[in-house]
């Protein structure tokens, strides 16, 4: 699959001395810098066709957007142009290593990178595809296809609110990657993923997160976009409560909620059954509302 490299005039020479957290220059590889001076680490996806619309993937904590290549190819057999980037601090992308001042900075990321690709393809639109830490649909986005959205639990949100009073820089340690998914093969491909952030969820990381998750929720009842809400019923890093109440006071009137019994967090990468749901599901939702043909082509 050919991944598309940023325009050579939005590279500055200094990307010839910028180097990735893995020593690789940074004028290699399709990047983009956002408002404050940081290389950011990007992928694109790019149909045979003419796209019919553009769809951004935003990457879960820890993670980076690699991990979602199956997915966004065959997004690609749908005549989609699909694109992504590394968070700051996640990946490839420079930063301390989840480490954010606020979780808006993501989103401003994200919007601007959606501009760009939005001035190289005028009148597509565009859609969001999120995995669990979704601070808020872009606002130029027509839909949104999310996935176990996150809303800790309670006792958590209490202990993360205390310890940021007197430890905002201790680590609570790495994600539990035995709750990610019950597909053996698919916590052992995490497990052994070099550009997985290890170094354990601050405190400080962790209230910025459940600022960004108060901010939304008190936002749900503005929402009116089309979704389609993809939640595990066993995840044990998402509270299914998040999924039930967007579900419920969204005014969306193109809403659908799907939960699957017993998954854990990473749908796209849980057993087969349910992975092939996830892209079956994706499929035909994006499909319907971008005139494409239901049944992608299969992946090269």
């Amino acid at each position: 699959m050919e991944t598309g490299l940023e325009d050579p005039s939005r590279m500055p020479e200094e990307s010839s001395l910028r180097r990735t957290p893995q020593n690789v220059p940074y004028q290699n590889l399709p990047h983009l810098i956002n408002a404050d001076g940081q290389y950011l680490f990007c992928r694109y996806w790019k149909p045979t066709a003419t796209p019919k619309a553009l769809i951004f993937v935003s990457h879960g904590a820890a993670e980076h957007c690699g991990r979602y290549d199956e997915l966004a190819r065959m997004l690609t057999g749908l005549d989609l142009l699909v694109f992504a980037h590394d968070h700051v601090g996640h990946g490839q992308s420079e930063g301390e290593r989840m480490v954010v001042s606020d979780f808006h900075v993501f989103v401003r990321d994200v919007l601007q990178h959606v501009d760009l690709m939005q001035k190289d393809h005028p009148g597509l639109p565009v859609f969001l595809l999120g995995h669990s830490m979704v601070s808020r649909p872009p606002g130029a986005s027509q839909g949104a296809w999310l996935s176990s959205v996150l809303r800790p639990p309670t006792t958590e949100i209490l202990a993360a609110k205390v310890l940021n009073l007197v430890l905002p820089n201790l680590s609570l340690g790495p994600i539990d990657s035995s709750v990610l998914s019950r597909n053996k093969a698919e916590v052992d491909v995490y497990n052994s993923d070099p550009l997985i952030c290890r170094a354990g969820l601050k405190v400080c990381f962790g209230i910025q997160l459940l600022n960004a998750v108060a901010r939304v929720e008190r936002a749900v009842p503005k929402v009116t976009l089309p979704f389609l809400l993809l939640q595990g019923s066993a995840d044990r890093l998402c509270d299914t409560k998040g999924a039930y109440l967007l579900m419920e006071s969204a005014k969306s009137q193109d809403k659908t909620l799907k939960i699957y019994e017993g998954a854990y967090h990473m749908l796209h990468r849980e057993l087969p059954e349910v992975t092939s749901s996830v892209i079956h599901e994706i499929n035909m939702w994006v499909s319907q509302r971008t005139g494409a043909v239901a049944g992608a082509r299969s992946p090269p």
